[in-house]
């Protein structure tokens, strides 16, 4: 008998094409807004990292070969105004994998940090 009830159970079908018709926008939804948040994760990390390399560069003198060097023109002697750019560029991870498909291209987070160099005198 209560087997009879539990393969009843298991063996309906109602309901199935509304649930279907819900879930697969959901999880598409779900999806979309994962990507987003992970992308905004990736380029802010990446925004810390070129920042702190700019800065770390900009102390002690050492360049990349990537980074910009910039020197600023000022009338006052006692000035050195040097500036340096850290550029750098990651590849964003993805969950969905056709996103890639669609744009046509690889996702990418480029991202510059820059920092005043602290010149000797």
């Amino acid at each position: 008998m209560l087997l009879g009830i539990i393969k009843r159970f298991l063996s309906n079908q109602k309901g199935s094409v509304e649930s279907s018709l819900v879930l697969i926008p959901l999880l598409t939804l779900f999806l979309i807004t994962s990507q987003i948040a992970i992308a905004i994760h990736g380029r802010n990390m990446e925004k810390m990292l070129a920042q702190s390399t700019a800065s770390m560069n900009g102390v002690t003198g050492q360049f990349a070969d990537s980074d910009t060097y910039l020197h600023i023109y000022s009338p006052d002697p006692n000035q050195n105004l040097d500036l340096v750019i850290s550029h750098r560029e990651k590849e964003v991870i993805q969950i969905a994998p056709g996103l890639s498909k669609i744009f046509n291209s690889r996702l990418r987070s480029e991202v510059s940090g820059i920092a005043v160099v602290e010149n000797r005198r």
